[in-house]
């Protein structure tokens, strides 16, 4: 078995680099997934062939067996629960309910994911709010709040948690984070509150019809579906069923969290008419564009994980603020996900004494730093979170002038993320 050498994480950067700007170079031909699968297969099958020649077969085989398969059935199970529920706000667009809808989203990021509430509510929040002339300050609290920092809680919220899960840390364990989760809540819906209070002051209200509430929902039944995912993750897993991991159990052990979450995927799919699916402008190729970019992530991050296992304590990174800050910086213009693995991986790879309590092989304090990192972070830029491109994406396909790569980070992100997460960080983060 041969060292990975540094050379051979290339194929990592690129890919990575290559979903950072590709969709700005490219634009045309990056929104077809053919290029995308073209792309990411260019980079993972000589991948997958010099590590199956260098003696790691077997870890990129349990890399895509125990991490990619598992992260994409859940996100495939919440893509088809969520976009199976439609629902229709007649209510008016004051900066109150606007508000209020968000706080409901930001509950429900850690109980169904980032991806699935924002999924779930950008649609009606746009249709609500039709009339009004400014809105793009709305997608972009929605990124933040719904589509990122809401899901804080549990593994479902967002997926370097769920990875994180994979390696052993308790399903109970992120609610540990809710001074954090209940602080950045609260600013970000108040200053939300005052810049929707400023911009509903400029509308032509004659323009704005007043609607008696209310909300309707088709597909319902699929709250019990979503209901069925948190359980599923929470007990079949090998802190309650330790058979789970034991070497030689049968494969309908290994993956029963797996079968129970397309058995719960079918049921929703089959038991909700298409025409709500429909109303939603249900398609693949979200989920799609998201299976085969992970693919190519997954298989190319391998030998950078092997990479940091021999050469952790080269690295030098022996802080709680460190570990948040290194973690926010590289999921801010990579993925946060990977991000939140290698982090870990070099957490776990670094002699650490006297570092206190220990959760799944690292101290809790770097555990803690570096699922803060990775899901606050992740609002920083479009590509920081899987759900932020749709967001802006939908808004663009709505009418919504959203601000360019550069203009969300110039606009929003710098002024008013990022000294929000350095004050996290002066709180809550040694």
């Amino acid at each position: 078995m041969k060292e990975i050498e540094l050379w051979m994480l290339a194929p990592f950067a690129m890919m990575l680099s290559g979903i950072a700007f590709l969709p700005l170079l490219l634009p045309r031909m990056w929104e077809k997934n053919i290029v995308k699968i073209i792309f990411a297969n260019i980079l993972a099958l000589p991948t997958i062939s010099l590590l199956a020649n260098i003696g790691y077969g077997s870890e990129i085989k349990h890399q895509m067996l125990f991490d990619y398969l598992p992260f994409i059935i859940l996100i495939g199970a919440l893509y088809i629960v969520t976009g199976s529920i439609n629902i229709k706000l007649s209510i008016s667009p004051t900066p109150r309910n606007n508000t209020a809808i968000l706080f409901i989203g930001y509950l429900l990021a850690s109980i169904m994911g980032t991806t699935g509430a924002a999924l779930l509510l950008v649609r009606p929040l746009l249709s609500m709010n039709k009339e009004r002339t400014h809105k793009a300050h709305l997608m972009l609290f929605l990124i933040a709040l719904v589509a990122n920092c809401g899901g804080l809680l549990t593994p479902l919220g967002d997926p370097p948690l769920f990875m994180l899960f994979l390696r052993g840390v308790p399903f109970g364990w992120f609610l540990t984070l809710l001074p954090v989760w209940a602080t950045i809540g609260a600013i970000l819906l108040a200053l939300y509150y005052l810049a929707d209070t400023y911009y509903y002051r400029k509308e032509e209200k004659a323009n704005i019809a007043t609607e008696a509430n209310a909300v309707t929902c088709r597909g319902a039944q699929n709250f019990i579906y979503l209901v069925a995912i948190v359980l599923a993750v929470a007990f079949i897993n090998t802190e309650h069923i330790p058979l789970m991991q034991e070497n030689g159990a049968p494969l309908y052990i290994m993956f029963l969290r797996e079968i129970v979450l397309i058995i719960i995927a079918l049921l929703s799919w089959f038991t909700t008419s298409s025409t709500t699916r429909k109303e939603n402008s249900y398609s693949w190729s979200s989920f799609n564009e998201i299976a085969i970019l992970f693919f190519g992530i997954f298989v190319t991050m391998t030998p950078a994980l092997i990479y940091l296992r021999s050469h952790a304590s080269e690295i030098g990174i022996a802080s709680e603020s460190g570990f948040y800050y290194a973690t926010g910086l590289l999921s801010s213009f990579l993925d946060n996900t990977p991000t939140a693995i290698t982090l870990y991986t070099l957490a776990m790879e670094s002699n650490v004494s006297g570092a206190g309590v220990m959760v799944a092989g690292i101290p809790e304090s770097y555990l803690a730093a570096i699922s803060l990192g990775a899901v606050l972070f992740g609002s920083m830029t479009y590509i920081g979170n899987g759900p932020n491109f749709m967001i802006k994406s939908i808004a663009e396909e709505d009418g919504v002038k959203m601000p360019g790569f550069f203009g969300y980070i110039l606009q929003f992100a710098l002024p008013v993320l990022l000294p929000l997460f350095i004050i996290i960080q002066l709180l809550f983060v040694n």
